[in-house]
Order: C-alpha cells, then structure tokens, then sequence
C-alpha cells in the first residue's frame, strides 16, 4: 500500500509538472501567433499582446497597481515595413526573414538598377540609393528614425553568384508616435504590503517585414513573459507578506522604452522595491543561466545559488556584472536592486524568423519556476 501511494505522490507531481510546462507552451504558442504579428508595430500586434496580458491578470485575480487600468501608456518613434517587401538580385526573387532583411532605419524603395561592387561583401545601387550586404546571418531589430538610404542586408547562401542587378519594392512608414503600454498588476502583500518584489519581462518584439512575414519571438520573449505569467498565476492564489508586482514592458526591442518610461513614471514609490527579477530569453537552460549584476548584489546572488545548490534546480548559474540589455538596466540606474536571468544552451535562433514557438524546448520552465520562487521565500525572511 505505502509502494503505491508513493507512486501515487510521484505521478501527480509528475502530472502537476506537466501541466506547467503545458501552461507555459499555450501562451507561447499564443504569443508567437500570426495574429500578434511578432507583437510589433504592424497590424496592432503589440497592442493585441497587451490587451492579451490584461486579460491573463484578470482572469488570475490580480489587481491593477495603476486605478482601475492595468494599462501605463507611452509612446516613441518608430520605422515600420506595413507594405511592399519584394526583392529580386540578378532575376532570383529572394523570401523576406529567410533569404534578406532591410535595416530597421532604411527608407522605402521602388525601382530597379544595378550593382556596383565596393568590396568582397557590399554592393551599391547609386541611382536607387541601395545599399546591399552579404551576411552570414540575418540579425533584425527595430528604428525611431528614418535613414537617406535603403540597406538591405542577404544571406550569402541564397545566392550562387556575386549580385549585379537588383529590383526592389519596399515599403516604409515612420510613426512618429507609436502608441504602446506597459502593462501591470500586482497581489497586495499580507502583512508587508509596502515591501515589494516586481517581476518583470518584456512582451513585445520585432514585429512585421511587409505584409507577409514577421518574426513569432518566442525565446525573446514569449518564454520570459509566459513564465512571468506563470508566476503571477501561482502568486494570486498564493499572496506573500510582501506585495508581489508584475509589469510587462512594451518598447524593449527599441531600445529599453517601456522600463525606461516607468523608471521615469513610477507607479509606486521606487525605494519601496525589494528587489526586481527581469525575465527575458528563458526558453532553455540546459547550460544554466547566467545572471547581470550578479557582482552588484552579491548578497543576493549568494542567496541564489543557495537555493538552487539545495534543491539542483541548474547545473550552473554564471555570475554577469553591470550590463544595459535588458529591462532590468533603468532600475538599477535608480538604485533598485535589480538580477536579469537569462538561458543558456540550446537554440540560436535570435532576433530572426526562426525563433519559433515549435523550436522553443521550455526544458527548464520548471526549475526556474521553483528557483524564482525560492529566491522570492529569502528575500522575504
């Protein structure tokens, strides 16, 4: 009887992990859709995706830190691709995301020339005003402004032979003031209410190239807003003695904007923060993670491998100092405490078309889950 009720206790446990894993999956799967657009600056992906996030808060019980809004509104500048994103070199018509990118910043282009070769991996188009370059990996990100030029950059491979002519029709349009929110909620402390950990991560991404292609962002950052969530699940049906915030930032891929916005914009008092755990890039972890101002917060950042060295959570957490990539950085500049966790191991893709929900394993959602949640228990004692 004890043997079965063991294995009783290990299949629910297993069954419970599971579950969790699924959990985190279905909103990544979301996340990545074709109807968030990469959750960018096209086809209201990234305010879909907000609007997406309220509705998990509510659904979970949370409390907007904000009256009655869930919603801090911003905005910034930004180059958007909406249309046209068609290109032909030396007749061969090439796949946007696949076979080229343009530049975040490139204008708009319509017309046809030829090449005039500058050195062994760049190419002008003097008439058209086109730049092209010969990359071995096609690395995207986003613009506020708008350049004299068009660069677009090719992968090698998609072409057999040096380019000579070129037939381009692309379509650009800047917004001068996209609008776009960090969305944030928050489980009252029980006793403590006024020491507060926020757990943050950046939802949005690249968004669209045309009218055809876009990049899903499913390690960056799908995986750190889907654990975010998972975390705002458990903690609404578990509230702590300190208030534990959420807050999704908007604006990351273009340069930090929403948490630098919010920093700015408090919505509570800065000093009362206890420490701020930015999540972003969490899809794997067979490597472990490493952790930015591991060397600021040394106290912490023994408190945290404490945690994991008792329960093996990862086989390694690599300590990062000072460092401004991610969300984490506004806060530190203002003296919050602040850790970034990022993933280690496993797939490259990254700021591509191929950073896809179905290539995304989530081998260690569990175990950063509980890690999270252990290093929150210390922080609280």
């Amino acid at each position: 009887m004890k043997k079965i009720f063991f294995v009783l206790i290990l299949f629910s446990a297993n069954l419970c992990y599971s579950q969790d894993v699924q959990f985190a999956k279905k909103i990544v799967d979301t996340l990545t859709s074709a109807n968030f657009w990469g959750r960018g600056y096209t086809k209201d992906g990234m305010n879909k995706a907000a609007r997406f996030l309220v509705d998990q808060f509510k659904t979970y019980g949370l409390s907007p830190i904000k009256a009655n809004n869930y919603f801090q509104d911003f905005s910034f500048p930004v180059n958007t691709f909406p249309g046209n994103m068609e290109l032909a070199v030396n007749g061969k018509k090439l796949v946007p995301g696949r076979d080229f990118i343009v530049s975040p910043d490139s204008r708009g282009v319509h017309g046809k020339g030829n090449l005039q070769q500058q050195d062994s991996t760049h190419f002008v188009d003097v008439v058209n005003r086109i730049i092209v370059s010969l990359e071995n990996k096609l690395t995207w990100s986003v613009a506020g402004t708008q350049a004299d030029y068009t660069l677009i950059e090719i992968d090698k491979k998609a072409l057999t032979e040096p380019p000579a002519t070129i037939q381009a029709s692309i379509n650009n349009k800047v917004v001068p003031n996209f609008k776009a929110a960090n969305v944030c909620g928050w489980v009252k402390g029980t006793s403590q209410p006024d020491s507060v950990i926020v757990i943050s991560a950046h939802y949005d991404h690249l968004g669209g190239m045309g009218d055809n292609t876009y990049s899903p962002g499913a390690n960056d950052n799908a995986s750190g807003t889907s654990l975010l969530l998972g975390l705002a699940k458990y903690y609404a049906a578990h509230p702590q003695k300190f208030t534990v915030a959420f807050i999704c930032f908007a604006g990351e891929e273009a340069g930090l904007k929403g948490s630098k916005y919010y920093t700015e914009n408090p919505l509570f008092p800065l000093k009362n923060i206890r420490f701020l755990i930015n999540l972003d890039l969490e899809g794997t972890g067979e490597e472990g993670i490493t952790v930015v101002n591991a060397s600021e917060y040394s106290r912490e950042f023994t408190a945290l491998n404490q945690v994991n060295d008792s329960a093996k959570y990862l086989v390694k957490i690599n300590p990062r100092g000072k460092a401004a990539n991610s969300d984490h950085y506004w806060f530190s500049e203002k003296g919050v405490p602040a850790f970034f966790m990022y993933t280690l191991g496993g797939i490259k893709a990254y700021h591509d078309v191929f950073d896809r929900a179905e290539t995304l394993p989530l081998n260690e959602y569990e175990d950063l889950f509980k890690l999270i949640v252990g290093f929150n228990n210390k922080l609280m004692q």
